[in-house]
C-alpha cells in the first residue's frame, strides 16, 4: 500500500471534477446541451470511479481521515444530484471507519465543520444538498444500529449549521444590517 500514491489520485481527480471548466451549470443551455450530447457529464464518471476506489482501499482508509474529507466535499457539493447520490454515502463510511478505530468520528467531525463553513462561504451548496445529506446519512445509520445515535446528532448538528451558513450567505447581499448580525449572531 503506497499511501502518497492514493493520496495522489484521489486530489488530482477531485481537482479534475472540481475545476471551472467542467461546472456545465454555469453555461448557457445550449452550451450545455451541446456538451451533454457530445460528451456527457465527465464529472459523473469521475466521482463514480472515486466512489469504488474509495471502497477498495479496505482497513487503509483510516490514513484518508481527516485529510480527504475537504476534498470529498468538494465533490459532493457539486451540483449534480446522481453525483451527490453517489458520492455523499462516503461520508457515513469515514464516520463508521474511525468509529471501529476510536469508539467516536471527532476528527472527522471536526473536519467537515471546518471545510463546510469554508464551501458554503465561497458559494457551494444549498438545499437540495442539505435535504440529500440528511436523508443518506440517516439511511446509512440505520442500517448500522450501533452508531445510528451519535450519527443522528452529526447529521442535525450539520443541518443546523449548514441552514446557518446558507441563510448567512443569502443575507450578505442584504442591505439591512440588522438582518446581516442577527444572522451572523445565529451563526456563531
Amino acid at each position: 500500500f503506497n499511501l502518497q500514491l492514493w493520496n495522489n489520485y484521489f486530489h488530482l481527480a477531485v481537482a479534475f471534477i472540481t475545476q471551472d471548466s467542467l461546472q456545465l451549470e454555469n453555461f448557457s443551455h445550449a452550451k450545455y446541451n451541446k456538451i451533454q450530447n457530445k460528451y456527457g457529464d465527465m464529472r459523473r464518471l469521475i466521482g463514480f470511479a472515486i466512489r469504488d476506489m474509495w471502497y477498495k482501499l479496505g482497513q487503509n482508509k483510516i490514513c484518508f481521515i481527516p485529510g480527504m474529507v475537504g476534498p470529498i466535499l468538494e465533490m459532493t457539493l457539486i451540483p449534480e444530484v446522481e453525483l451527490r447520490k453517489a458520492t455523499i454515502p462516503i461520508f457515513f463510511d469515514m464516520m463508521l471507519c474511525e468509529y471501529q478505530r476510536t469508539g467516536e468520528f471527532k476528527k472527522f467531525e471536526n473536519e467537515i465543520i471546518l471545510k463546510l463553513d469554508h464551501e458554503v462561504e465561497g458559494g457551494r451548496g444549498d438545499e437540495h444538498y442539505m435535504q440529500l445529506f440528511e436523508s443518506i446519512l440517516t439511511e446509512c445509520a440505520k442500517q448500522h444500529p450501533g452508531i445510528s445515535s451519535p450519527v443522528e446528532s452529526f447529521v442535525s448538528l450539520v443541518r443546523g449549521l449548514l441552514e446557518r451558513l446558507l441563510d448567512y450567505r443569502a443575507v450578505m447581499s442584504d442591505e439591512s444590517k440588522d438582518n446581516r448580525m442577527s444572522c451572523t449572531v445565529n451563526l456563531l
